[in-house]
């Protein structure tokens, strides 16, 4: 009976090794030279019964190879040559890290380099999300000439969504650079969320000037204080990314990849929206778009629970696989994915399935104008109205901010400590307080598919020369449950340009225009009505704006001013948000 169970034994190992088989070769510290002499280190996996040169994808990645082995044991078993690059100074490659300034001249170097190895049939392509997202599109604007095709997912664009957006910086940034300081992975101490939380809360709750963040986590070796010399859009940002020229001579197929609730939407809208803005008609006939119903992480392996909310199956798109489609066809001349059936693939919620449109614009048949209105106070409990009747004559709206209350704050890390549903929360709207605005529209009568971009003018004034805002859209259902549909935030000295400040002077009026909310795609239900919540930020995830109107990071509690923004909507000042439906 032993010597049964032994062989039984024996048996199923064997069986699940040969399931398991691993079939694909690697070679391990290949070293790319660089036009600098700097060596980057590549891990390539290939297929094991490669007789012929193939295509090889590239991950150029800060985040240690060994981190992407199941990407290149994927792709290595399905005809291609996958390639995990470290970026400069991280992992096994030389050099120095300089985060996101560095990677469109190694990119280059590196395509070019892969092109001409004898596994290589000349074609090259790039894969990965964020970072390595960001590293496509600015290898793609130094026109490498084997590079045939990219697939940037959720992709930073420096300087819009990442460090800073609506240029007011994120205090996680100390935490990723921390993340990618030195030449090892520390996904350890990145993890350590409530170290993180009690510095940033340490910081805000202190009054400290934002500039010692740095100091305060026990890292002072990254670039943090380099980024904060750079609060606008200035050429510091723009250089990283492509621009005008670079997009009119942009003509590789692309398919790019984002989430509803990814982080980095703002960066991916903004490279599609430039390049449809500038490209040729030919380039932007290889040109296509995913909008998933994703977080951050979940555009490149998608889960159905996202924030609160449960989305239907179809949701769930296998993305290995639609990235071989995409490379076979773009690459070994293959049809398009199945799936990619028109330019626009995009998930409307609520309908739990996926819809198609010629360009992002198209996706609105109509793009309703809701006017603001109330008698002069407008709270959560007390809202104000949005109606699709312009205002006559009305009292505006009020927003007192105090700098120097935490109270708020904190209350929000508690929320994020306990809960999970960041989708469906709105105690942070509630404990708001005078520091927020709320108007709600009528029920909707029929349910209404609500798909796009919003947009919103206001007509501001204050008593201080500068503060940080941020407007939210939500769903609020016939039983009240609320569900987050789309936002942006502001630092109002841009409100004429990213890239040049404007302080306000006291009293005046000022049209403050926002069209970089994100996309969203919901069926809203019969019987339920929007919300738009408008607040001051005042959180300790965010820099603190103390309403000086001076550098923002050095200030302190002695530059704090009691902020008053009052929000106009009358005859002369029509405030008001632009909502896209599709009927």
């Amino acid at each position: 009976m032993k010597n049964l169970l032994v062989l039984l034994l024996f048996i199923c190992a064997h069986t699940l090794l040969a399931q398991e088989k691993a079939n694909f070769d690697l070679r391990w510290g290949v070293k790319v030279p660089l036009r600098d002499g700097v060596h980057l280190n590549a891990t390539l996996y290939l297929p094991e019964d490669k007789t012929e040169p193939l295509p090889v994808i590239v991950d150029l990645t800060p985040y240690i190879s060994d981190d992407y082995h199941a990407r290149g044991k994927y792709f290595s078993q399905n005809g291609y040559v996958y390639a995990i690059v470290d970026c400069r100074g991280r992992g096994s490659s030389e050099g120095q890290f300089d985060p996101l300034n560095q990677e469109a001249k190694d990119g280059y170097d590196l395509v070019e380099w892969m092109a001409v190895q004898p596994f290589c049939n000349g074609k090259v392509t790039m894969w990965g999300g964020s970072y390595s997202g960001y590293n496509q599109w600015a290898t793609a604007k130094e026109f490498p000439p084997h590079l045939a095709t990219i697939v940037p997912v959720a992709s930073v664009h420096p300087g819009i969504d990442y460090p800073n957006p609506g240029n007011i910086f994120m205090s996680y940034m100390i935490s990723w650079l921390t993340f990618t300081s030195g030449k090892t992975g520390n996904s350890n101490i990145f993890a350590e969320t409530p170290f993180w939380q009690n510095k940033y809360q340490e910081r805000y709750e202190k009054n400290l000037p934002f500039s010692q963040l740095d100091k305060l986590a026990g890292n002072e070796t990254t670039v943090f204080q380099t980024w904060l010399k750079h609060p606008s859009y200035d050429a510091y940002w723009q250089h990283m990314s492509p621009q005008k020229e670079h997009f009119e001579k942009m003509n590789i197929p692309i398919l790019s990849i984002t989430g509803h609730y990814d982080a980095d939407q703002l960066g991916a809208i903004t490279y599609y929206k430039n390049f449809m803005k500038f490209a040729s008609a030919e380039a932007k006939a290889k040109k296509y778009l995913i909008i998933g119903p994703w977080d951050h992480s979940g555009t490149r392996t998608p889960h159905a629970d996202v924030g609160g909310l449960l989305f239907g199956k179809a949701s769930l798109l296998n993305m290995n696989q639609l990235h071989k489609e995409w490379y076979d066809h773009a690459l070994k001349g293959q049809p398009l994915p199945e799936f990619l059936k028109k330019p626009v693939a995009y998930y409307v919620t609520g309908d739990e399935k996926w819809k198609y449109a010629d360009n992002l614009e198209s996706i609105a048949t109509e793009k309703r104008t809701l006017y603001f209105h109330s008698s002069g106070t407008a709270t959560v409990f007390q809202s104000g109205a949005l109606t699709t009747q312009a205002p006559a004559t009305e009292k505006p709206d009020v927003i007192q901010y105090n700098p120097l209350n935490t109270k708020r704050g904190i209350a929000a890390r508690n929320i994020e400590e306990d809960d999970n549903s960041y989708l469906v929360n709105q105690i942070d709207l509630i404990d708001a307080g005078t520091e927020a605005v709320v108007y709600h529209s009528d029920v909707f009568t029929d349910s209404t598919e609500l798909s796009g971009i919003p947009e919103a003018t206001l007509y501001l004034s204050a008593n201080v020369p500068d503060a940080d805002i941020r407007l939210a859209l939500y769903e609020i259902t016939a039983n009240g449950q609320s569900i987050l549909l789309s936002s942006q935030q502001l630092r109002l000295r841009y409100r004429e340009s990213l890239e040049k400040e404007t302080l306000m002077q006291p009293g005046q009026v000022y049209p403050v225009h926002l069209n970089n909310f994100t996309f969203f795609s919901r069926r809203i239900a019969a019987g339920s009505r929007l919300r738009l919540g408008i607040t001051c930020i005042n959180s300790l995830y965010w820099q603190k704006n103390y309403g000086s109107g001076g550098d923002v990071a050095n200030e302190t509690a002695k530059d704090a001013r009691p902020v008053v923004l009052n929000i106009h909507h009358e005859k002369k000042y029509p405030s008001q948000l632009i909502v896209p439906i599709v009927k």
